[in-house]
């Protein structure tokens, strides 16, 4: 079906070095959602965006990160010429300050964040009579916000062009639950102040619309689900990839997320010190993955001494921040995959690609993981913070060879036919005609 008579602009927040699900999720919906007809543009706002998977991005940044930083700190460059914008706002440029991740001040994040809220009243005024320019050149149909985080020019824009303004939720309770007061609060009351100038709201569980619904004061009728989906194209081989029975006696947990402390990555390390505690499980293994930031080294250096003083220093594999080939090889080698976020996970991108490799997973009973359990049919689910019973589901799975093939087929099922990226697009698509007709 064609729908090129329709123009979409989707922005989406880079996040500088690191792979981030929400970056992957906006990738793999704009390339699927573009196969199906639509005339969509993914445009990085602060950064290029980083994926494990084929770059849909178009090579231009909105509010470009080092600006909307530098004119936080220094008033003067909120005046500086066109020319040096363009300098700063290079795709080069950027990726260079941030390919390494760059420690921020709490309260200055805090006023920033505030500050971007604010639109054209914030410091960054000068960005967003930009981003209105350029948007009104692009003359978009729709325009679709990756987060409501990077959504203070709303306003603006919705004075500049005759664009429908739809915007994803994913995640941002967790950045406002980061910040302290008196920036917290300020910011959640901008974003109320937003809702009205907003046509449609996306997220992508029940779960999260009536969560959302309840931290911004949303009504629930105005969000609407579109399950999250992935490109399984890459995950097509594990469809026919058969795992030994128990000829390996080796089996092996893994994890695959952020080192840091909201993603649980220390409930898993206490409950894998409780499970080898156990007579005859020295054939269990842990096998970490993911992004460690600089201000979380010390979160993850904790977690290598608990391991390091339980005798269990050998006995663990870090493999660091992995690109898409790497990723693949990792599901092969794990037997099943937990990550007990502190957090109610919105998403959990992660869980979907662990059971697209057909390995069962093993979350904790909230956020969208319930649901996800129930649908996919793909997991065992603990109680939120309850490492003893983390550790003894993982105990029987690893131990039960036919069970834990059964939810890792099943899991691999429902992902591969139900959760895939044309899914994802035809659920969005459904949504953007229902706005288009009204």
């Amino acid at each position: 079906m064609q729908h090129s008579d329709t123009k979409i602009i989707y922005l989406t927040a880079g996040a500088g070095g690191m792979f981030c699900g929400s970056c992957m999720h906006d990738n793999a919906l704009s390339k699927a959602l573009s196969d199906q007809g639509w005339n969509i543009q993914l445009v990085p706002t602060y950064t290029p965006i980083r994926t494990d998977e084929s770059d849909f991005s178009v090579d231009h940044v909105l509010f470009g990160g080092v600006n909307v930083y530098l004119q936080q700190k220094i008033p003067l460059l909120r005046y500086v010429p066109s020319v040096l914008d363009r300098f700063l706002d290079s795709p080069w440029l950027i990726r260079k300050v941030t390919s390494r991740a760059i420690e921020t001040d709490a309260v200055m994040l805090g006023r920033l964040a505030y500050s971007m809220l604010l639109g054209s009243r914030g410091n960054q005024r000068k960005e967003v009579k930009k981003i209105c320019r350029w948007l009104k050149l692009s003359k978009p149909d729709l325009i679709i916000f990756s987060n409501v985080l990077i959504g203070g020019c709303i306003e603006d824009i919705k004075r500049e062009t005759n664009a429908l303004v739809l915007v994803t939720l994913q995640g941002d309770d967790v950045f406002l639950d980061s910040l302290k007061e008196p920036f917290k609060s300020k910011c959640i009351d901008r974003i109320k102040e937003l809702i009205d100038h907003v046509d449609g709201f996306i997220v992508q569980s029940e779960f999260f619309r009536g969560y959302m619904s309840q931290y911004f004061s949303i009504d629930p009728a105005r969000i609407h689900v579109t399950p999250l989906g992935l490109d399984v194209e890459d995950f097509s081989p594990f469809l026919t990839f058969q795992r030994e029975a128990g000829q390996q006696p080796t089996k092996t947990i893994g994890y695959m997320a952020r080192l840091a402390k909201e993603k649980g990555l220390h409930q898993l390390v206490d409950a894998f010190v409780k499970l080898r505690s156990q007579p005859g499980t020295e054939h269990i293994k842990l096998k970490v993955a993911g992004w460690l930031s600089p201000e979380n080294e010390p979160f993850a250096l904790e977690q290598w001494s608990r391991l390091e003083d339980a005798g269990l220093i050998n006995e663990f594999e870090y493999l660091g921040s992995i690109e898409r080939e790497r990723k693949l090889e990792f599901f092969k080698q794990i037997d099943v995959l937990s990550v007990p976020t502190e957090f109610q996970e919105p998403k959990g991108l992660y869980a979907l690609e662990s059971l697209a490799a057909g390995v069962p997973v093993v979350l904790p009973a909230h956020g969208s993981f319930p649901e996800l359990i129930e649908q996919s049919r793909g997991g065992v689910l603990f109680e939120p913070g309850n490492t003893d019973q983390l550790a003894q589901h993982l105990m029987e799975l690893l131990s039960d060879h036919p069970r834990r093939f059964q939810l890792g087929r099943q899991g691999q099922q429902f992902v591969h036919q139900h959760r895939n990226a044309a899914a994802m697009a035809a659920a969005t698509s459904k949504l953007i005609e229902t706005f288009r007709q009204s």
